[in-house]
């Protein structure tokens, strides 16, 4: 059987990390996110995958290639825009037949989900659907089951009456569902979405099956705060072992990966789960706590802190900087003594701007999101939850209140007023 895996969409909510590259790249316990879907997807005896791409196509092609280095055959299939994830499969319609998966490629999922859809399945039934438990309706496309099957499904509703069971973005479709999306219509987001296409199948009479599966075995990353617990759940099962070079008097303690080319210089200590990557530079003198995972060649300066970051490759963070609870692109560089403010004063939960709209992150410790090639001057400072655009310059000793637009210069005007010292 095929699978088809939808890696077409912008990431729009993932900004500014997403203005750079595409989501599926995004590093997440130092692989990109589409790895782990791939990976999944292997392990649970997939061997062929159509990938269907559209945003920075070329990047995610680069990156993955015909797939052998995986141990996959790897196709590709350019959807010739964004239309949605009816349009996204039906875009795969020449390269597969019977029955076959359909994934989103941003979840985080254990092979034991995909195993489960399969097992679900059975001959006669249009389709099988993941579900997963969930805690806010709202938030989520919700699915009526009733004896294990599908009876309705209802895209974030205000109020819900039934089991919670979100839609968890795995299928198993049989080629008939084709038809199905031609006759699709586009949804209130202007687009054609394949719960529209599985709720006119219902409609129609056919069969279609849930498969419920364990919420900690899933997770959608959509949102820049789900990279750091994506991140985490990766780490989480981190095998520990030293490839690079451990000076004398640098401590890891607990599960710590240290890849070949790094170095951990003489006064660090590094708590674990953390992933150190390969030809990075850590130290003297830092300390780096659980769930950091340092992309290739980041260099941390001395009596620096990290902590539950994803820093990614080719950063430079410079002595005497916190880093902590946030999201760092590459290519960034770091002046000394910048900080990461992760708690707000009234300790209320972080709240920060997505797609125009303030959002509640529901978390107390969130530090920046800061897009690739971006800049701070010596002792700057960043709110809770601010987000900082590619290739901004912050000044020295600026204090960044609110979000940074990409390519944005911002510096601190002073005033200088000469003149005698009273008595001197």
């Amino acid at each position: 059987m095929r699978a088809v895996v939808l890696a077409a969409g912008k990431g729009e909510r993932l900004q500014p990390i997403t203005l750079t590259k595409p989501k599926a790249l995004i590093p997440v316990g130092g692989r990109p996110l589409l790895e782990h879907v791939l990976s999944a997807l292997k392990s649970a005896g997939i061997g062929e995958v159509v990938l269907v791409v559209h945003y920075m196509a070329e990047k995610i092609i680069r990156r993955f290639g015909d797939g052998s280095r995986m141990g996959l055959k790897l196709h590709y299939i350019r959807q010739g825009g964004v239309y949605g994830t009816a349009d996204a499969i039906g875009a795969a319609e020449a390269q597969v037949s019977g029955d076959f998966l359909a994934v989103y490629g941003d979840l985080l999922i254990a092979p034991a989900v995909i195993r489960e859809v399969l097992r679900t399945h059975r001959g006669g039934a249009s389709a099988t659907m993941a579900v997963v438990p969930v805690e806010d309706p709202r938030q989520y496309g919700m699915v009526r089951v009733e004896g294990g099957i599908v009876t309705g499904i209802v895209e974030k509703p205000d109020v819900w009456p039934y089991e919670k069971l979100a839609n968890a973005g795995v299928y198993v479709l049989n080629e008939s569902v084709f038809d199905a999306i031609r006759r699709t219509g586009e949804s209130k987001r202007g687009e054609r979405e394949i719960t529209s296409t599985l709720q006119e199948i219902i409609n129609g009479g056919g069969e279609v099956l849930a498969a419920q599966i364990p919420a900690e075995e899933w997770m959608d990353v959509g949102r820049p705060w789900d990279l750091l617990e994506a991140n985490r759940r990766v780490l989480v099962g981190l095998k520990p072992g030293v490839d690079g070079v451990v000076e004398d008097g640098a401590n890891l303690v607990g599960p710590v990966y240290v890849a070949g080319g790094a170095r951990v210089r003489a006064g660090a200590y590094v708590e674990g789960p953390t992933l150190i990557g390969a030809d990075c530079d850590v130290g003297p003198n830092c300390y780096i706590r659980p769930y950091t995972s340092l992309g290739e060649g980041v260099r941390i300066g001395n009596a620096c802190e990290v902590k539950n970051s994803i820093i990614m490759r080719g950063t430079h963070i410079g002595h005497l900087s916190y880093v902590g609870d946030s999201v760092i692109g590459e290519d960034c560089n770091l002046g000394a003594g910048t900080i990461t403010a992760n708690l707000r004063f009234d300790k209320r939960t972080v709240r920060v701007v997505v797609k125009g709209e303030l959002v509640d992150s529901g978390l107390r410790k969130l530090g920046v999101i800061m897009g690739d090639g971006a800049q701070t001057g010596i002792n700057a400072t960043i709110m809770p939850g601010v987000k900082i655009g590619p290739k901004c310059w912050i000044g020295p000793n600026v204090v960044v209140y609110r979000d940074v637009p990409p390519g944005t210069r911002l510096t601190l005007k002073q005033e200088l007023d000469v003149g005698r010292v009273p008595g001197g």
